[in-house]
C-alpha cells in the first residue's frame, strides 16, 4: 500500500493484494471466496474514493473487488493513471467516463467486463496506454481508437471482439497493438509506421499480408500466427532491420519464397511452419547455422521432407479454396434454411405445450418460493462472472496449459536427435551431467540432460522418483518433456546413465543476459523485475504448490534461462530428488535431511544473491560471491549505491522500486532465522515492478508533454 500526498491532498493511492479466485458457496450462488465481503458495495466505494478531488493515480490490483464500476467513477476528474487490474469487476465500462479528460492510462485487465467496447474512447484526449485484456468484452473493435491519435498502446487481447478491424494508420504514436485471441475476420487494415509490436495471433484475420508490414522500420515483434491469412510472405519482412520475432505459422500462406533473402541482423525467431509454402528455404533461414531459430514443418517444401507435406497436397488445398466459398454460400444457406423451419415448428409445438400446461397448473405459494436477498441490484453478482470464476479456479490448478504430455523416449531417438551425441551438440557439462541440444522427429528442438549416477538405485525406485519429477509443471520452470534410462531396464540391476528430455529454451541464461553490456542488450531494470518475478513464481510454486515440497533447487543466475519472448524459466530444479543428494544425507543417519525436508531457507539465500548479482554492475559481479556479500551492507547509503550499482540499473529504476528490491535482498541474504518466506520475496517484487510500472509511465506522459 502506498498513498502519496502534496500539501493536505491526497493525490496517489496504491494498493496491491494477492486474492486468488477459487469458489465457495454463498447464497446458493458460487462465490468466489477470494473476492471481499458480500457487504462490500462498489458503489459505496466509489463514493468515498471521490471526495479525493486532487487524486492522480488509483491502482487498486488483485484485492478481490467485484460489482459493476459506478458511473459516478467520473467524478475523479483528475485522474490521470486508473488500474483496478486483476479483480472481479464486470458489467458495462460506463460511458460517464468519458469525462475524465485527464486520464492518461487506463488499465482494467483481468476482469469479467461483458459488454461490448466503449466507442467514446477518442474523448479521453490525453490517454497513451489502454489496457483491457483478459476480458469478456464483445462487439466490434470500435471505430473511436481510429481517432485517438495520442495513444501508444492498445492491449485488448483475450476478449470476444469480433468484425473488422478499420484503419489505423492516423495513430501516429502507436507503437504496441496487441488483439490476440479474439475473433476478427477482416483483412489486415493499413497500420502507422512507428509499430514496434504487432500482435494479432488466433484471430480469423483473412487475404493477404500486405506489403505495407515490410515498410514498418521500427517493428521489433510481428506475430499474425493462427488465422487465415493467404499468399506469399513479402520476403521484406524479413529484412526490416530491427525485427527479431516474426511468426507466420498455421495460416493458408502458399507459393515460394525467393531464394534470396537478406535476413534482418536482429532476426531471431522465424516460425514459417503449417502453412503450404513451397520450394526451398532461403539461405537466411538456414536453422542449422544455429543463428537464429526457424520452425518450418508442414509445409510442401523440399527440405527435411520426413516432416513436410506432399507438393501434391499443397496444390490441391490452394485449388480447393478457390471453389470454397461459392460452396460455402450454398451450404450455409440450405442450413439456415433447414435451421429457420426447425425453430418454427418448435416454437408451435411449445406454444400448444404452454397453453394447455397454464390451464392446469396451480399457482406457486410465494410464501415457499426461494428469496433471494437484494438490496442493491446493482451490486448483484452476474451468472457468468461466477461460472467464469469457476473456470480461473480450475485453470489455476492446471498450471502448464498446452505442454506436451510426459513420455518415455527410446535411446535410438536421443541418438538420432542429437547425431549419436555428437560433440557438436553439446551444450554444456558439469561433475555428473552433460547437456546436448536433440531435434526430434517431428522437428521441435530439445535439450537433453545425461545423468551419470554413481549410486545403485533400484529401477522401480529411480522411476517412482522420475514420476515425481515429471509432476513440476510451471509456466516459470523449464518443461521436463520425458526420460529415458539407459540400461536395467526390465529388472532391478544398477543403473549408468538416465536422460532426462527437456522443452528448448534458445534465448539463454539470465547471467549472459546480466553480463552483455552491449546498448542493445542490456537489460532494463523493468526486465531484470519481470525475470525476478517470473522465477520467484516459479520456486514458490515448487515451495507450496507441490506435496512434498522441493527445495534445494540449484538457483542460480545460470540456470535461469529466457525464451524468445524473453520469459523466465528455471532449469536445474528439482534434481536433488534424483541424484545421490539423497543417499549422501541418508548415508549420515540424518532422514530428516531427506530431499523433501530440507530448508527452504537454502533457496532463499540463494534467490537474494541471484537478486544481488541483478543489481550490481559487471565489474563487481566478476569479483565472486565473497566480494558481493562484503558490499552488501553498503548498499543502503547513497555512495554504496553509486558505486556498486549497475549504471544502467540506475538509469532505468526508479528510487522507490531500487530501494525495495534492495531491502529485500538484504533480507534473503541475512542470518537463517530472519529470513522472509518467498511468499514475501515475490510481493515485494511484484510491487517493486508496479512502482516502477508507474514511473515509467509517468516519465513518458511528461516526456510527451514536453514535445
Amino acid at each position: 500500500m502506498r498513498i502519496t500526498c502534496q500539501g493536505n491532498s491526497v493525490t496517489e493511492l496504491k494498493i496491491m493484494g494477492n486474492k486468488l479466485p477459487k469458489v465457495s458457496e454463498f447464497n446458493g450462488f458460487a462465490l468466489p471466496n477470494q473476492t471481499l465481503s458480500p457487504s462490500f458495495s462498489m458503489d459505496s466505494f466509489v463514493t468515498t474514493l471521490t471526495r479525493l478531488s486532487n487524486l492522480r493515480v488509483l491502482c487498486l490490483v488483485s484485492l478481490g473487488i467485484w460489482g459493476p464500476l459506478p458511473d459516478k467513477i467520473h467524478r475523479l476528474y483528475s485522474l490521470q493513471l486508473l488500474d483496478i487490474s486483476s479483480n472481479f469487476m464486470f458489467g458495462t465500462i460506463p460511458s460517464q467516463m468519458s469525462r475524465m479528460v485527464s486520464l492518461r492510462t487506463l488499465a482494467l485487465d483481468g476482469n469479467f467486463f461483458n459488454d461490448t467496447m466503449p466507442d467514446w474512447l477518442d474523448s479521453l484526449t490525453n490517454l497513451t496506454v489502454l489496457s483491457l485484456k483478459n476480458n469478456k468484452l464483445k462487439g466490434q473493435f470500435p471505430s473511436s481508437l481510429s481517432r485517438s491519435t495520442s495513444l501508444t498502446d492498445i492491449i485488448l487481447s483475450h476478449n470476444a471482439l469480433s468484425g473488422k478491424l478499420p484503419d489505423m494508420s492516423a495513430l501516429s504514436g502507436l507503437h504496441l497493438l496487441d488483439l490476440r485471441e479474439n475473433h476478427f475476420d477482416s483483412e489486415l487494415p493499413p497500420l502507422p509506421r512507428g509499430l514496434t509490436n504487432i500482435l494479432l495471433s488466433n484471430n480469423s484475420l483473412s487475404g493477404i499480408i500486405p506489403k505495407q508490414l515490410g515498410k514498418l522500420e521500427q517493428l521489433q515483434h510481428l506475430d499474425l500466427s493462427n488465422n487465415i491469412l493467404s499468399g506469399t510472405p513479402p520476403s521484406e519482412l524479413f529484412s526490416l532491420p530491427n525485427i527479431s520475432y516474426l511468426n507466420l505459422a498455421s495460416n493458408m500462406l502458399s507459393g515460394s519464397l525467393p531464394e534470396r533473402i537478406d535476413c534482418g541482423d536482429v532476426l531471431g525467431f522465424v516460425d514459417i511452419s503449417g502453412n503450404r509454402l513451397v520450394g526451398s528455404l532461403p539461405s537466411c533461414l538456414d536453422s542449422t547455422s544455429g543463428k537464429r531459430t526457424v520452425k518450418f514443418g508442414w509445409n510442401c517444401l523440399s527440405i527435411d521432407t520426413k516432416n513436410q507435406h506432399s507438393k501434391a497436397y499443397c496444390d490441391k488445398v490452394v485449388t480447393e479454396s478457390k471453389h470454397f466459398t461459392r460452396k460455402a454460400i450454398v451450404v450455409l444457406v440450405g442450413v439456415i434454411g433447414g435451421i429457420v423451419v426447425i425453430v418454427v415448428l418448435l416454437a408451435v409445438g411449445l406454444f400448444i405445450f404452454c397453453r394447455r400446461h397454464h390451464a392446469s397448473a396451480t399457482p406457486p405459494d410465494l410464501h415457499t418460493m426461494p428469496k433471494v436477498v437484494q438490496d442493491n441490484p446493482s451490486s448483484a453478482v452476474s451468472s457468468e462472472l461466477l461460472a467464469n470464476a469457476r473456470i480461473i479456479s480450475q485453470a489455476a490448478k492446471l498450471g502448464t496449459q498446452g505442454t506436451m504430455v510426459y513420455r518415455l523416449f527410446s535411446m535410438e531417438e536421443l541418438e538420432e536427435a542429437t547425431n549419436h551425441f555428437d560433440q557438436s551438440m553439446l551444450l554444456g557439462e558439469g561433475s555428473i551431467k552433460k547437456i546436448y541440444k536433440g531435434r526430434l522427429e517431428n522437428g521441435n528442438y530439445v535439450a537433453i540432460r545425461s545423468l551419470a549416477l554413481h549410486k545403485k538405485f533400484l529401477i522401480r525406485n529411480l522411476k517412482l522418483r522420475l514420476d515425481l519429477l515429471s509432476k513440476l509443471r510451471h509456466p516459470h520452470l523449464v518443461c521436463l518433456l520425458g526420460h529415458c534410462i539407459d540400461g536395467g531396464v526390465q529388472d532391478d540391476s544398477t543403473v549408468n546413465r538416465v536422460f532426462l528430455v527437456y522443452e528448448f529454451v534458445p534465448s539463454g541464461n539470465f547471467h549472459a543476459h546480466l553480463s552483455d553490456t552491449s546498448p542493445e542488450k542490456v537489460l532494463k531494470w523493468s526486465d531484470r523485475l519481470a525475470v525476478l518475478i517470473g522465477v520467484a513464481k516459479a520456486v514458490h510454486f515448487l515451495h507450496t504448490g507441490v506435496i512434498p515440497p522441493s527445495t534445494c533447487n540449484r538457483l542460480k543466475t545460470k540456470n535461469i534461462l529466457l525464451d524468445e519472448h524473453g520469459i523466465a524459466k528455471l532449469s536445474d530444479y528439482g534434481m536433488s530428488i534424483i541424484t545421490e543428494e539423497v543417499e549422501k544425507s541418508r548415508a549420515k543417519g540424518d532422514d530428516s535431511k531427506s530431499w523433501h525436508m530440507t530448508k527452504s531457507e537454502d533457496d532463499i539465500y540463494n534467490f537474494g544473491f541471484i537478486l544481488l548479482e541483478s543489481l550490481v554492475d559487471p565489474i563487481s559481479r566478476g569479483k565472486g560471491e565473497a566480494f558481493l556479500l562484503n558490499e552488501m551492507a553498503s548498499f543502503g547509503s547513497q555512495d554504496g549505491g553509486q558505486k556498486f550499482v549497475d549504471p544502467f540499473v540506475l538509469t532505468t529504476s526508479s528510487q522507490e522500486s531500487l530501494s525495495i528490491v534492495i531491502s529485500i535482498t538484504s533480507k534473503c541474504i541475512s542470518p537463517e532465522s530472519s529470513r522472509p518466506s518467498f511468499e514475501d520475496v515475490l510481493w515485494n517484487l511484484q510491487y517493486a515492478a508496479q512502482v516502477q510500472a508507474t514511473a515509467d509511465a509517468d516519465q513518458k506522459s511528461d516526456a510527451a508533454s514536453l514535445s
